[in-house]
């Protein structure tokens, strides 16, 4: 079928053999890509029109918001601190455990397969699995609070910085390692020593950046109880209350910025 929309090219060489150029893969991706949209578009009922028509209503509760409601800034700082602490020690704690699961994760440390492949199989399982539905179930486990708030941005942390530590360290030079093991170290010994210090400044990168989607994931917690400032923003949205929506927007945007802005100087001094 491919062979009769995409005819391949035939090239003839001076000996008479007759060659197939070999085709590019891109005109079927292009058409599955197209497809698929098509059916998006279908299964989804979307609608330019529509969202020309009523794009101004996206500014409606913006304009609400506008202006803030200063007075509101006294309740505000204790929730933000929760969230700050809580993504702070999540990220923390989320990223030292990544170390030892992205260790048996790495297939070039580690020569037993069943147990890289249940690392693997785990690390995919916290990735796949929204923070929201974790703060969610966290809630059942540990009560309504920052507790579980912390945990699922634990557990979160764990996944992402997992995922890209193991394949960091299954992208390092092997050398180092093997002399040392050949010296008499165990594999952890020449892991900390050979292989970790290549992928430090690295982790230590990983683990910034994801605390700075951490604070933004936090604030969202809050709506299924985890604590933090996104009960205020839960609350305010339920009574309607957009200046005091925004002043508390506004008050996280800041904090957020300063966060990435600290964050990102020390990952450039990192890499």
């Amino acid at each position: 079928m491919y062979d009769k929309i995409f005819p391949p090219k035939k090239i003839a060489l001076p000996n008479g053999k007759v060659v197939i150029e070999k085709r590019s893969p891109t005109p079927l991706i292009l058409l599955l890509l197209l497809i698929g949209v098509y059916f998006s578009v279908q299964l989804t009922g979307f609608s330019l029109p529509v969202l020309f028509e009523r794009w101004d209503q996206f500014f409606v509760i913006i304009l609400d918001m506008i202006p803030p409601r200063w007075d509101y800034t006294s309740h505000i700082w204790q929730p933000l601190l929760d969230t700050i602490k809580m993504s702070l020690l999540g990220s923390v704690l989320g990223s030292l455990t990544a170390i030892p699961i992205a260790y048996l994760a790495s297939n070039n440390i580690v020569k037993n397969r069943v147990i890289v492949g249940i690392a693997r199989v785990f690390l995919s399982i916290l990735r796949t699995m929204p923070t929201l539905v974790m703060a969610l179930i966290a809630t059942f486990i540990f009560g309504l609070g920052t507790l579980a708030g912390t945990v699922a941005i634990f557990l979160f942390t764990i996944a992402y910085v997992g995922k890209f530590l193991y394949e960091q360290i299954e992208n390092v030079n092997m050398d180092a390692f093997e002399a040392m093991e050949s010296l008499g170290m165990t594999r952890v010994q020449a892991f900390r020593y050979a292989i970790f210090p290549q992928v430090l400044p690295n982790y230590l990168s990983t683990s910034l950046f994801c605390f700075e989607g951490n604070v933004r994931y936090a604030s969202i917690l809050g709506y299924v109880g985890a604590g933090g400032i996104g009960l205020l923003l839960n609350e305010g949205l339920g009574w309607r209350d957009y200046s005091s929506v925004g002043m508390i927007l506004f008050m996280l945007i800041i904090t957020v910025f300063l966060i990435e802005r600290v964050s990102e100087h020390f990952r450039k001094r990192l890499i």
